[in-house]
């Protein structure tokens, strides 16, 4: 009944269906088995390129936008649930779907704002990695960058052992920025009552307008474009005899439990980050608009007093390159699922996810050599990628909702009335707060 309509999805066609489900397994077994596409679709929302505006919402205004983030990865968890159902019941990704119930040209000019959007995604991530890698071993900023570019080999290499082997890596990655942050948090001694009062939304968040403009960054830059089209596809790694409804069901339900637990990972980290930026930089009035910056406070005993240290530095920069290098992983994968679902490329496997990189490296490279290395202009790059991905956030959203609302493609596995309800609304919300980003950032408003 569920079939792939048009043939077998060619979207990460090496892995797809890769991964066998035991039949007759309890809970635990079956769980664990389902374990991982989460982890990588977590990483989008956390990745280098939402540091600046969580720390900085903690340093400006405490702890009253973490209702935002608390709000920001509810929409986040139903979107995603979203994604992974629509995969699971078509077997096919959400590219896929587009190019074949869309015009050419329409599809056409999809596929290209959807690769801006991975270009937008990857400029954070590739910035991240290389002042990490800058900060950490004092390699240059350019040669930093270009490092990053040929990362994706070893993408290339873990494909070959597993896509669990990759799962596994990138869940060690995002435990690695957990404890890193859960532990610097812990120095820092944050107020516990007011912490939790946070996550109550206030008025304030409308009425005051650099509150208003921190929430729309917040909200705008936390649910990636790329990743709904990533969880549409890493959904399907699981064997499903979609003739199967009760098989297509139990894939449905264990999908989501592990989607919602990485998600919700997450969400401590945003909030770990938006707190610690509260307790240790709230009412100092520092200057935390760039990583360098964020990196030299933590050991500047003057801005957070007695815990500062060169070690609270060092594991803020592992940090940041375990984020950047996680987030490259599913950057890349995303860039192959768009190529193949978009206009169904054919080449090497290892040239298509090299061309993925170099697409997206190139302008950070043009504006790294024009710039000769400067940090603080490079960074400058991170407010552009964003209007981006605010551009291309709605042309993701839009269709993903339709398709799963449409009974004839989905079957009985159709968004309930409250789901398609709360869907609508999310994605009518997100897409306002991201034009009004938009035109916040150009001046116009």
């Amino acid at each position: 009944m569920f079939q792939s309509t048009g043939g077998e999805s060619k979207s990460l066609s090496e892995v797809n269906g890769s991964i066998e489900v035991p039949k007759g397994s309890g809970f635990w077994k079956t769980l664990i088995t389902f374990t991982g596409p989460g982890a990588l679709i977590a990483v989008g929302y956390m990745d280098p390129g939402n540091w600046i505006t969580s720390i900085a919402g903690g340093a400006q205004f405490k702890y009253q936008l973490l209702s935002v983030v608390l709000i920001s990865s509810l929409i986040a968890m139903l979107l995603q649930s979203m994604a992974s159902r629509l995969g699971i019941v078509t077997g096919k990704d959400l590219a896929e779907l587009i190019r074949e119930r869309t015009t050419k040209r329409v599809g056409i000019f999809l596929w290209i704002i959807t690769e801006l959007a991975i270009m937008a995604t990857d400029v954070a991530e590739i910035i991240g990695s290389a002042i990490a890698l800058e900060l950490i071993f004092k390699i240059p900023l350019i040669a930093g960058i270009i490092i990053t570019s040929f990362d994706v080999l070893l993408l290339l290499l873990l494909m070959k052992l597993g896509f669990r082997k990759i799962e596994a890596i990138v869940a060690t990655l995002v435990g690695v920025i957990v404890l890193v942050f859960l532990y610097e948090v812990v120095l820092a001694k944050p107020d516990i009552a007011q912490m939790f009062a946070g996550y109550v939304p206030t008025s304030k968040i409308i009425t005051n307008k650099p509150m208003l403009y921190l929430t729309l960054g917040i909200v705008g830059a936390t649910v990636m474009p790329h990743d709904l089209y990533l969880g549409s596809s890493i959904s399907q790694t699981r064997k499903v005899d979609r003739s199967n409804e009760e098989d297509v069901a139990r894939a449905i339900h264990f999908t989501n439990i592990d989607s919602n637990i990485q998600l919700t990972v997450a969400f401590v980290v945003n909030s770990l980050l938006l707190i610690l930026g509260a307790a240790l930089f709230y009412g100092t009035n520092s200057s935390l608009g760039r990583f360098v910056d964020l990196f030299n406070a933590l050991s500047n005993s003057k801005v957070v007093g007695s815990i500062a240290s060169p070690m609270l530095s060092m594991l803020f920069a592992i940090a940041l390159l375990a984020s950047g290098q996680s987030s490259t992983i599913t950057g890349t994968l995303s860039g192959q699922i768009i190529m193949e679902g978009f206009i169904e490329l054919k080449m090497p496997l290892w040239a298509q996810r090299l061309l993925t990189r170099l697409l997206s490296v190139t302008p950070v490279i043009i504006f790294a050599i024009y710039y000769h290395g400067n940090e603080a202009k490079i960074e400058n790059l991170l407010t552009f990628s964003q209007v981006f991905l605010s551009v291309a956030l709605p042309f993701a959203a839009i269709p993903l909702v339709m398709y799963t609302d449409n009974k004839k493609l989905m079957g009985r596995f159709a968004n309930k009335r409250w789901v398609s309800l709360a869907a609508w609304i999310s994605t009518i919300v997100l897409v306002i707060l991201n034009i009004y980003l938009i035109l916040q950032t150009f001046g116009i408003l």
